[in-house]
């Protein structure tokens, strides 16, 4: 009896029916792609003039140059009536509508293309008219008489009257008044002939010379010699026809389409924010060269575009009386420890003619960096409660005291500090990010100047949007704060 069960039970489990689901396979949904979304900076200037520099475009996961991105020849994002959010930790400042596109020839160009149109900031938006409901249906009589069903008076084609002028008696020799019927042979409704112009030669049922009867029996008036004779052609195009149309190919099946609103009047070219148009050489294209501004006047606002993406929430982080000033000291000590260790790691790297080998050289003694231009600002990220801090500053080791021996560290030489942080659940700082470089080494660690935080890839988290500076030129880098570091979605000295 055991045996012939041992026998049938491998069938009976080979007859067993496979989970559909294995454990560990769980699969999870992808989000679709509802459509591009383009990140870009607003250039503010006091006076409220704003102009556009796009930064990056993403198109199925995947960032792209927005300067480049189905440039044929503008930019994608530069498309006339393109509609871009700018937004202040997340929090919408108003809409900006792109009117027409500045290309810079310049090599060392920061910003090669630039977008004008019109600022309009949250607020000043024309209010929409309320709804009201009617009393009554439209087309339902409310009179006292019993309900009846009426045609609309919109569309009833007024009557028309056969009645004499005032003052004017009726004719009896008149005869009746009648109306033309359409030939046989033609299926258009009469229409009323409009009486020719003095100036024109030609008659709505014929041509005929100047002086022949028409086809209704009126003889045409005779057109000077000299004169031009052809009937002007009606203009049907609107105020749109005014503004320079976008020759990117926007309008093709396989070109996608970004935010889109009617194209605003933009200003002239010598108010673009950090553009001067004395000196600047021009084509037909409309190139222009940039010319030195200062970037202090001008403010960097991260603007958005995209036709179906989230609802913009702030990622501001409010802090606990008295909390802000413990982690300022905080990240304060740790960026003094990052910089000891930068100008230590320097120092050892250096190579000598009385060490010729930097592993045998003695430690060196650093003292206390001082900083200036402190900044420190906190984001709410992960939509947690629970603080991204960023630190930036410039840091200098302060010169030895008289009559103390040379120290080998330069006194004058600046750092630049960017710090990313967050606390733990202990309330230790976890460090995300730590970058000391000078002018000397930005070959190796480039300078980061914080922008501020935006939602780049529309999943509803924030991500940090840097200036980068480096020996291969000047460009923008967007991070992503995950549990260990910071994670680069995009580089545009790097793009591809």
């Amino acid at each position: 009896m055991l045996a012939w069960i041992a026998a049938i039970s491998p069938i009976a489990v080979g007859q067993e029916e496979r989970p559909q689901i294995s454990p560990g396979e769980r699969k999870v949904p992808r989000k679709k792609d509802a459509g591009p979304r383009a990140v870009a900076l607003l250039r503010m200037t006091d006076d409220n003039k704003a102009s556009l520099v796009p930064i990056a475009i993403l198109i199925d996961g995947k960032f792209w140059d927005a300067t480049a991105y189905k440039a044929d020849p503008v930019p994608m994002a530069l498309d006339a009536g393109t509609v871009y959010e700018a937004e202040r930790s997340g929090s919408s400042l108003g809409l900006f509508t792109v009117n027409a596109a500045l290309h810079s020839n310049a090599p060392n160009s920061q910003a090669p293309w630039l977008g004008t149109g019109a600022w309009k900031p949250t607020g000043t938006e024309e209010p929409k008219p309320a709804l009201k409901a009617n009393t009554a249906p439209l087309g339902i009589d409310t009179e006292d008489a019993p309900p009846r069903l009426t045609h609309d008076p919109a569309k009833a084609s007024p009557p028309v009257s056969t009645a004499p002028a005032p003052g004017t008696t009726p004719s009896s020799n008149a005869p009746p008044a009648t109306t033309s019927k359409p030939s046989s042979d033609s299926d258009e409704p009469p229409r009323l002939s409009k009486p020719s112009s003095p100036s024109s030669s030609e008659s709505p049922g014929g041509s005929t010379h100047a002086g022949q009867p028409t086809q209704s029996g009126q003889s045409e008036s005779k057109v000077p010699a000299g004169e031009d004779n052809s009937k002007p052609s009606e203009n049907k195009a609107d105020n749109k026809a005014n503004i320079p149309a976008s020759d990117s190919g926007a309008a093709e099946a396989n070109r996608p389409i970004l935010r889109r609103g009617k194209p605003a009047e933009s200003f002239a070219d010598e108010d673009v924010p950090g553009y001067s148009r004395p000196g600047a050489r021009s084509s037909a294209s409309g190139n222009i060269v940039e010319a030195a501004a200062a970037q202090a006047d001008v403010k960097l606002i991260p603007a958005i575009s995209d036709a179906s993406g989230p609802t913009p929430h702030p990622y501001t982080f409010e802090w606990i009386k008295g909390e802000e000033e413990d982690r300022r000291k905080q990240m304060l000590a740790l960026a003094k420890q990052q910089v000891q260790a930068y100008v230590i790691a320097q120092d050892r790297a250096k190579i000598t003619p009385t060490h010729p080998q930097p592993a045998k050289r003695a430690a060196l003694k650093v003292k206390e960096p001082q900083f200036d231009n402190v900044q420190m600002v906190a984001y709410d990220l992960w939509n947690s409660n629970q603080p991204i801090i960023v630190l930036s500053a410039e840091a200098h080791i302060p010169p030895p005291p008289a009559g103390a021996p040379h120290s080998e560290v330069a006194s004058d030489l600046q750092y630049s500090v960017m710090l990313v942080a967050y606390p733990d659940i202990y309330g230790n700082l976890r460090k995300l990010y730590a970058g000391v470089t000078d002018k000397f080494h930005l070959d190796i660690t480039p300078k980061l100047e914080l922008i501020d935080a935006v939602d780049a890839d529309g999943d509803g988290r924030g991500e940090l949007l840097f200036r980068e500076t480096s020996d291969a030129g000047s460009g923008w880098v967007i991070y992503r704060a995950t549990g260990d570091k910071l994670f680069k979605m995009y580089d545009s000295l790097r793009a591809q």
